[in-house]
């Protein structure tokens, strides 16, 4: 067995446990899978699923100013405005969709889900 089918179990395993958890599907009402959608209206679905979007798994913030910028180094520790345990944010394209823990999986670093942002929510957030 070589690395990619030991790393492709071990995640299997991690979805395993998660699928596992008590998880409750997120139902979307503009998504009703017993629509039907004409050729036209898949065909623009399909262009805009390819849109690339850019996901980033937020730590933390810290103001600093650039004096103690400029004085970083190798060993420095910038303190965070969050406390050890609590959940990261993650963000599509600069918009909070969804908290997480960070998971380990092979050495790799991985992010489970804990709560997703409702679109009532997010919609609320842009106004």
């Amino acid at each position: 067995m070589d690395d990619q089918d030991l790393m492709a179990d071990a995640w299997a395993a991690a979805l395993g446990e998660q699928a596992a958890a008590d998880v409750q599907p997120a139902h979307l009402e503009e998504f009703d899978e017993h629509a039907p959608i004409s050729a036209e209206e898949r065909r623009k679905l399909d262009t805009i699923l390819d849109i690339p979007v850019t996901i980033t798994m937020e730590v933390g913030r810290s103001q600093i100013s650039i004096r103690n910028l400029l004085q970083l180094n190798q060993g420095s520790v910038v303190e965070l405005d969050r406390v050890a345990g609590e959940p990261l944010d993650v963000l599509v394209n600069g918009t909070l969709i969804a908290h997480g823990e960070v998971v380990v999986v092979n050495d790799k670093f991985g992010i489970r889900l804990t709560d997703v942002i409702s679109q009532t929510e997010r919609i609320k957030k842009l106004k």
